[in-house]
Order: C-alpha cells, then sequence, then structure tokens
C-alpha cells in the first residue's frame, strides 16, 4: 500500500514538472486568428484555400485533397501568443483523430490537445499553450473525403503575458532549448489512424517520466569507472550485456529534455562501449561482461546490442549534435558499416546472431526474429546513404511474411530463430542456439516482435509491418478476450500456451501492435492500464526495459533519425 502512495506521488511530482510554465486559460480571451495568413498542407480545389477557414464566413470553408492522411491546417498569428481557446467548425468531412499544435517558428510543433475520437460538429476546446502558429493537423479522416473546416478559431492574448482569470489547466511537455527532439515534443508525427491510450498527452507523458525514473534507480549504474554508464542485468547471462547496453543507449537519448543528466549518462554508454570492442569486429561490442566489467565469452558481439547501439548513437547525433566530447555521428556510421559487414549474410542479406556466425558455423543461416528492426534500417539508409539497407529491409519484410503466411497464418507469431534462409526457411525444430524449448517458438527472443513490428508500422506506416503487426493484435485480442492479464510467458506459433508465467516482456509488446488498429482503442487502453499498475523488479531488466521502451512508442514518443 506504501508503495502505490509513492508512485502516485511520484506522478504527481512528474506532472508538476511538466506543468512548470504552462498557461491558465481564459474563457474571455478575443479571437485572435481572424483575417490572418493560412496555410494547408492540400486543397480540394480553386475556392477551398486555407485562408477560407480564418475568413469568419461560415458558408466558406477550407478543404484538403481527399482520400489522404495525413493532413494540416496552419495559422499564422504573426507573433507570438497565450492560445486558450481553440473552436473547429467541421464540415461533413471531419476528422476522427487529430491533434491541436502550436509552434513558435513553424517548424517544431507542441501537441496541445488530441483526440482520437472526433464526431465532427463543433469542437470548441479549451486548452493551454504559446506560440506563433496554431495547426490542426488530420491523422485519420471519419469519412471517405479529406479534410474540411467552415471556420478554425484561435482564441488568446498576444505578447506571451498569460491571462489572470484562470478557468481550466491543461499541461504539455514544454520543448528544451538547445535540443534536436525533447522528450514530448512529439516533432515526428506517427502515420495516420495510430492510437495512443485515452487521455491528456501530459498524463501520459508523467507515466513514461514516472517509470524512466524508477527504471534508472534499479538498473543505471556507473561501476568500475566513473565514467562508465551501464545498464546492469541481472536476469541475464552475465552481469552487463551488449542488449541492456543498446536499450539504455536509446532510452536515454529519448528522454533528453526531462532527464537534466542524459547526455552525461549517455556519454558513459559511448565510453563503455568503446572500451568493450568485440575481438572479431572491432567496430562492434562486446556482447558481455562480468561483475568486473571485463568482457568474457568470447568477446564477440551480438547483433541485437549492436542495432540499438549504433540506433543509439544516431538518436543522439539528432538530439545533441557531434561537436562534443563524442562524434556520435561517426561513430554509428562505423558501427552501422560494421554491422552490415560483420552481422548481415551477404548472399541473403540477412542478419545473423553475431559477428561469431560465420560461414564456417552451422548456424550461419540462421536469423533471430526479434533482430528485424526495421525502423532502425530505414535511419541506417538515412545516415549513410547507403541503398544496401533498403535491400536489406526489404529481405527481413519479406521473411516476416512468410514466416507468418507458413507457419502462423492464424497468429501471426514468429519464432525466436529462423534457420534455413538460404532455401526454405522454417522455425528450428529444436535448439539452435539457445533453448531446447524456446528457439523455434515464440519465446524469450520473439516477444519483442509485436512492439518491433508495430513501432515500424507505426513511425514509418510501411504496408507489410502494418498487416504484420494488425494479424498479431488481432489474435492477441480475440486469444485474451480483451484482458492482458491473460496473456502468459511463451506459445506455439498456433497459438498454445506454453507456461503459466507472467511477464511485461509478454504483453507489453502488445500494445504496440494495438496502436495500428483503429478498433483496438479498448484493448490500448487496457494494455496500457496495465503498464502502468506494473512494478519495476530490481531482477528483471529484460522485461523493464521493454515495457519503458513501449510505453515511449505508444504515448507518439518515439521517433527515427
Amino acid at each position: 500500500m506504501g508503495g502505490r502512495r509513492w508512485a502516485l506521488g511520484a506522478a504527481g511530482l512528474v506532472l508538476g514538472l511538466l506543468a512548470a510554465g504552462t498557461i491558465s486559460a481564459s474563457a474571455a480571451d478575443p479571437l485572435v486568428s481572424r483575417g490572418k495568413a493560412a496555410t494547408a498542407s492540400s486543397i480540394e480545389g480553386a475556392g477551398f484555400e486555407a485562408g477560407k477557414a480564418v475568413d469568419g464566413n461560415t458558408s466558406s470553408r477550407w478543404a484538403s485533397a481527399e482520400g489522404h492522411d495525413p493532413e494540416w491546417l496552419r495559422v499564422d498569428l504573426g507573433s507570438a501568443h497565450t492560445i486558450s481557446r481553440v473552436r473547429l467548425n467541421w464540415e461533413a468531412a471531419y476528422a476522427r483523430s487529430y491533434r491541436v499544435q502550436t509552434s513558435a517558428d513553424g517548424s517544431a510543433w507542441t501537441d496541445v490537445y488530441s483526440t482520437a475520437a472526433g464526431d465532427g460538429g463543433v469542437d470548441d476546446l479549451t486548452l493551454s499553450g504559446s506560440g506563433r502558429y496554431v495547426r490542426v493537423y488530420g491523422t485519420a479522416r471519419g469519412t471517405a473525403w479529406g479534410y474540411s473546416l467552415w471556420e478554425f478559431e484561435v482564441y488568446g492574448v498576444g505578447g506571451g503575458t498569460p491571462p489572470t482569470t484562470t478557468t481550466t489547466t491543461t499541461t504539455t511537455t514544454p520543448p528544451v532549448p538547445g535540443l534536436g527532439y525533447p522528450f514530448g515534443s512529439r516533432k515526428q508525427p506517427y502515420a495516420a489512424g495510430i492510437l495512443r491510450p485515452s487521455g491528456g498527452t501530459s498524463t501520459l507523458d508523467a507515466a513514461v517520466v514516472d517509470y524512466y525514473q524508477r527504471w534508472k534507480s534499479a538498473f543505471l549504474r556507473h561501476n568500475c569507472n566513473s565514467a562508465w554508464s551501464q545498464v546492469l542485468a541481472a536476469d541475464a547471462d552475465h552481469t552487463y550485456v551488449a542488449e541492456a547496453q543498446g536499450y539504455g543507449m536509446v532510452i536515454v537519448a529519448t528522454m533528453a529534455g526531462v532527464d537534466p543528466d542524459a547526455r552525461r549518462i549517455f556519454d558513459g554508454f559511448v565510453k563503455w562501449r568503446n572500451d568493450h570492442p568485440s575481438v572479431i569486429d572491432s567496430d562492434l561490442m562486446a556482447s558481455e561482461q562480468n561483475d568486473d566489467c571485463v568482457s568474457v565469452n568470447g568477446s564477440d558481439s551480438a547483433t541485437d546490442g549492436d542495432m540499438d547501439v549504433a540506433y543509439g548513437l544516431l538518436l543522439a547525433d539528432r538530439q545533441w549534435g557531434s561537436s562534443g566530447t563524442h562524434n556520435y555521428k561517426q561513430i554509428a556510421i562505423r558501427h552501422i558499416n560494421a554491422i552490415k559487414r560483420s552481422l548481415v549474410n551477404p548472399s541473403t542479406n540477412l542478419l545473423r546472431p553475431g559477428d561469431w556466425a560465420n560461414s564456417s558455423d552451422p548456424r550461419y543461416y540462421v536469423t533471430r526474429s526479434s533482430d528485424w528492426m526495421a525502423d532502425h534500417f530505414r535511419a541506417f539508409r538515412k545516415a549513410t546513404g547507403d541503398s544496401a539497407w533498403d535491400t536489406i529491409r526489404n529481405a527481413h519484410q519479406n521473411l516476416m511474411t512468410t514466416m507468418q503466411q507458413n507457419f502462423a497464418p492464424s497468429t501471426g507469431l514468429l519464432p525466436d530463430f529462423v534457420e534455413r534462409t538460404n532455401s526454405t526457411p522454417r522455425p528450428p525444430a529444436g535448439k539452435v542456439l539457445e533453448d531446447e524449448l524456446g528457439d523455434g517458438k515464440y519465446w524469450w527472443n520473439a516477444c519483442r516482435v509485436p512492439w518491433r513490428i508495430g513501432a515500424d508500422a507505426a513511425t514509418g506506416g510501411d504496408s507489410k509491418s502494418l498487416i504484420a503487426a494488425r494479424k498479431l493484435n488481432t489474435w492477441a485480442r480475440s486469444k485474451f478476450g480483451g484482458n492482458p492479464g491473460n496473456i502468459r510467458v511463451g506459445y506455439q506459433l498456433n497459438g498454445t500456451q506454453l507456461s503459466s508465467d507472467v511477464s511485461a516482456a509478454f504483453f507489453a509488446p502488445f500494445a504496440v501492435a494495438a496502436t495500428t488498429d483503429p478498433g483496438s482503442q479498448a484493448w490500448l487502453d487496457s494494455l496500457w492500464n496495465k503498464m502502468v499498475q506494473t512494478p519495476i523488479g530490481s531482477d528483471d531488466y529484460f522485461a523493464s526495459s521493454i515495457q519503458l521502451q513501449v510505453m515511449i512508442t505508444v504515448t507518439g514518443n518515439h521517433w527515427v533519425p
């Protein structure tokens, strides 16, 4: 009971921190948008220009191109304003899912309102925000047409001075100067129709920040050398594993803006990476270290860790730039090139389990499904300009589709590993690397697949990822009767349960898959509530790290560098 009170108090504290500098709304604030310059992402045709929505005439309207998401309408107030109210008068072509956003410069946007349950008519919104620009960003149409507004009215006061009469307060995460993507800024919108858990962005963000602080306390260390950062992996085979450090780099770079120590911590991860190279390819990281922080068990690499390390470095470059202690971009490019050189099978274009799985090893044609991080491949392509990453990405997407169709047509579940990728790919019948029971089943590696596939669908809208994620979600929602408490550890590919154990590593990832299905709001909310109510165990870094990253993704805070 005391622990529960503490958790709620911490969340309240985080909300207070996020709310610092937010503005109270006044119902009496004047209309400030009429006749101002307006622009839009598209128009249906002549007579439906953006300015028609701010002209004060309820018989003229803006209309976007038909049948396309996302679309937006923006008004330039001419100077910084405190915004207290937005009134949207929808024509028949309304938005089912949309956001109201503010911006100081017209490029970096902050959500001040969002909904996935729009029903048209008039939306008269009391909210709190500030900026020169205000935008309605539609992500899912309510009809087969486009988006159309008779009037887009913004109320507030100029000069950025908060009004004194308070009626309602809504909090948002303010942008942090000097950061490329401060946590909570949501500067990269998701694909059209992607859901979020119900609730305001500040409430959702506060839950993520609270969980992040507890995750740091439980697992973040600076052992053996104060300049190092490590994620303690008490439930892994060794004290420190590459997978954990990759998670740490991605998480900390993403949480910059609410953690003032984020860059210092991240630089500690970079030093750890530099000081623990693989003995096979020194541009990759050794996968396991003992209590003395010494690499052990062959000192070679593990693909999942290296994928996240490279991705984390790209996040850091976009977050802080690369002119500090470490040139993040340069190190990232070296790491990405090493992944291509030493972890990608040149004949199949599929990832191998590690740099040790060379052509003389029987696992040369084995790949791990949880390594198929399609959004990472997109980031690697962008960072390097190397079109080989398009080929690599397509190879993994095609194998994903093949495995679902041939071995899990009713569930979409993937096995931990796939063997014989050079001929007829299949789940292994027994142990190929880690577990006699689970290597060919949906087990402790593949449990991450709904998260990885769903993240690519959400951030990039890839059709293959979207189909695969929805297949997984359809099975899970039906199998567990909409109750996340029914999810257990491990399944055969036909959906038969393997264990009675429960772990966040298995229930949390389904939340990301759920965001891809417009009909799964209640299911997503149930999964979110299950996560928020799940405590962190000091010996459960794996599940806790997965859940934290899932929470980041489903709240709209995942971005691809």
